[in-house]
């Protein structure tokens, strides 16, 4: 696969036509190449020609795929062992943070996705072409070079600093540009990509492991067109395990129903309220960014418009449709966190509450809209095993329960987890019913968790630290702890410090703990102090409101179904390990009560699981010391907890 617009030896380059070069950079562009970019593109050829004279060897690319991040570098050289990351601003006077940061994320993108660069040292360059020289300290971590700048007259004296450190060897540059590329986005940047028009192949994992992605889209795409063909209401479950990519998925369909099915009005609809700011502004701004670039005006107002109605709040949707008896615009909807949708008890309460009358459940009303439909429609729900975090969340037995009561005639598909787990589904006669009248589908089910490129086994050890099982757990982590470090420790400064040690270019580190953690106000951690999600996850380092700058704690609620970097998780005694077992309290008054009713207890597990799959590359654990001369905060159960991750194999720092 040719992942560059150009591509040549050093060699032909320099001696290669430039209007041709620019030819060819232009027919490959994926949009009409406005001025601002021809120019760009110009002024690059003619710098890198005048700067690579004396580099006779090593191959150049211009505007090299970065699927994950639905980019493309300004160019990548390599010359012996070393791959330059070359970041071009045409003009700029000064050195920018954020195209610093770009050119970084470029570097580990490639170190962390692409096979051929895992083990090759790579260089970071802004080149601002009418900046000031300044001096570089040339220096190495993992083989990643810290940021290098330079204009266009120095380039060449730097290229020479950096070959210095040359072990000797020279990258093959076939096997190097035709090696494996296995990108994993957050599910910010994935939607984002698939906004501007790159398809899911281009932006997720081709290996074995993650392929069932793709192949779940082909068989729920085949399911609205049987609806569609045949006059009929259909519903499938995609089930997965945490971070598998089921949002991923469901954004995938809505966005790709959107732009060739226009006549369906198809849907993202989430009762997630943080991950449906934090996707709909991300949306937004990058929009707008992608027109500034491209010459274009465009109001964030005006791009919200299209943002607001590709991606809605369920409750929204519900509260629309409660003052029509019309059917909706919408033939295809997806249902993020369907397994969070209320109960009856749940959502007559609120209704009532605002002076309406309601008495069903949400899945069953949800149902009952699409159900105004004359020919077809098709939902689709995707539902998480074991994340139900709040009182009133039905899980999926709603769903079949108002399927098998009021809606026998829809057309039902499901993954054979949904009945040979109790995770998802624990009534056996409903088990029963959904067997007899619904249809098995293999692909319905994400049994691979992408969040983590480090380690898929990550899922597998947060389930054996809740069951309360170390043994399973400590094995587990020995097999992925190299990859996707862990660590515990008592020092909320050293937790701080890991954080801002190990993120490199835009990468996100953040504080999380659970919403009864009532007692970390004391060391200032207030899990009552609400976030603003769209600043917590999107704004950069400079903003107190973000994630960065370790103030703000988000709680399981603000967290779910997102994903940061590098995780610091303040651990409370809301959920504490003591004699051989986990204990549930919640902090009421001035003092900590037991829970004993058995679904809150699983929303406390649900919360911790949640919490501690957050994170793409890394985990620290802050658990606090206690103080004794506090009855709020015992030594002895914050110690036990403590003690009981060092039975997990967890290293204490």
């Amino acid at each position: 696969m040719d992942r560059s617009y150009y591509s040549n030896s050093v060699s032909d380059f320099l001696i290669d036509n430039g209007d041709k070069i620019l030819g060819q950079l232009i027919r490959n562009h994926d949009f009409p190449a406005e001025n601002l970019q021809r120019n760009a593109w110009i002024k690059q050829i003619d710098i890198l020609k005048s700067t690579l004279k004396p580099f006779t060897r090593g191959r150049i690319y211009f505007e090299f795929a970065i699927p994950r991040m639905g980019k493309r570098v300004d160019n990548i050289l390599i010359i012996d062992d070393f791959i330059f990351v070359i970041e071009f601003k045409v003009g700029d006077s000064e050195y920018q943070k954020h195209a610093i940061e770009q050119a970084v994320d470029y570097c580990l993108d490639l170190q962390n996705f692409h096979e051929g660069s895992h083990h090759e040292k790579i260089a970071p360059i802004l080149i601002s072409t009418k900046a000031p020289s300044v001096e570089n300290t040339i220096s190495v971590k993992d083989n990643l070079f810290e940021p290098l700048k330079c204009n266009q007259v120095n380039f060449t004296e730097l290229i020479s600093e950096v070959l210095f450190f040359s072990d000797g060897y020279k990258i093959n540059h076939t096997l190097w540009e035709n090696s494996i590329y296995k990108p994993t986005p957050t599910i910010i940047e994935a939607s984002q990509a698939l906004y501007r028009g790159h398809s899911v192949e281009e932006i997720s994992r081709h290996d074995a492991g993650a392929i069932n992605l793709s192949k779940s889209t082909e068989t729920i795409n085949r399911i609205i067109e049987n609806s569609k063909y045949n006059h009929t209401k259909s519903i499938c479950f995609l089930t997965g395990v945490p971070g598998a990519g089921k949002t991923l998925a469901g954004l995938n369909i809505a966005n790709e129903r959107r732009k060739a099915h226009e006549d369906e009005n198809a849907v993202f609809l989430s009762g997630n309220g943080p991950l449906v700011y934090v996707l709909r502004e991300a949306l937004i701004r990058d929009e707008v960014l992608q027109a500034k670039e491209k010459g274009e005006k465009l109001t964030k107002k005006k791009s919200a418009i299209k943002a607001n109605a590709f991606i809605q709040n369920i409750h929204h949707f519900r509260d629309d449709n409660l003052i029509s008896n019309q059917a909706p615009d919408e033939k295809v909807v997806v249902f993020d966190e369907a397994q969070r949708a209320w109960t009856k008890e749940k959502a007559t309460s609120f209704m009532k509450s605002r002076g309406k009358e309601f008495e069903m459940s949400e899945p069953e009303f949800l149902i009952d809209v699409m159900n105004r439909h004359q020919n077809y429609c098709t939902i689709i729900c995707l539902v998480g095993g074991g994340q139900e975090i709040n009182t009133g969340e039905a899980g999926l037995s709603e769903w079949v329960f108002a399927l098998k009561n009021h809606y026998p005639d829809w057309h039902i598909y499901y993954s054979s987890l949904i009945t040979g787990d109790s995770d998802y589904l624990n009534d056996d006669t409903l088990k029963e019913w959904l067997s007899e009248n619904g249809t098995e589908e293999e692909h319905l089910h994400l049994s691979v968790s992408v969040r983590s490129f480090r380690s898929e086994k990550i899922s597998s050890f947060v389930h054996a630290v809740i069951a309360g099982n170390a043994g399973q757990a400590k094995l587990i982590l020995s097999e992925i702890n190299k990859l996707f470090p862990m660590l515990i420790t008592r020092d909320f400064n050293v937790a701080k410090h890991w954080l801002r040690k190990n993120a490199k270019g835009s990468e996100r580190i953040g504080l999380v703990g659970s919403s009864g953690g009532r007692r970390l106000r004391p060391l200032g951690i207030d899990v009552k102090n609400e976030i603003t999600a769209e600043d917590w996850f999107l704004n950069d380092s400079s903003d107190v409101r973000s994630s960065h700058y370790l103030e703000l704690v988000a709680t399981e609620f603000d967290i779910q179904g997102l994903e940061i970097d590098y995780v610091c998780l303040a651990w409370d005694i809301n959920f504490y390990f003591k004699n051989d077992e986990w204990n549930y309290q919640s902090f009421e008054g001035t003092k900590w009560k037991g829970i004993n009713s058995e679904i809150d207890k699983s929303y406390l597990r649900n919360a911790y699981r949640v919490l501690m799959t957050r994170a793409r590359q890394g985990l620290i654990i802050y658990i606090p010391f206690g103080d004794d001369l506090d009855h709020t905060r015992p030594k002895e159960l914050y110690d036990s907890t403590f003690n009981f991750f060092k039975e997990c194999g967890i290293q204490s720092i």
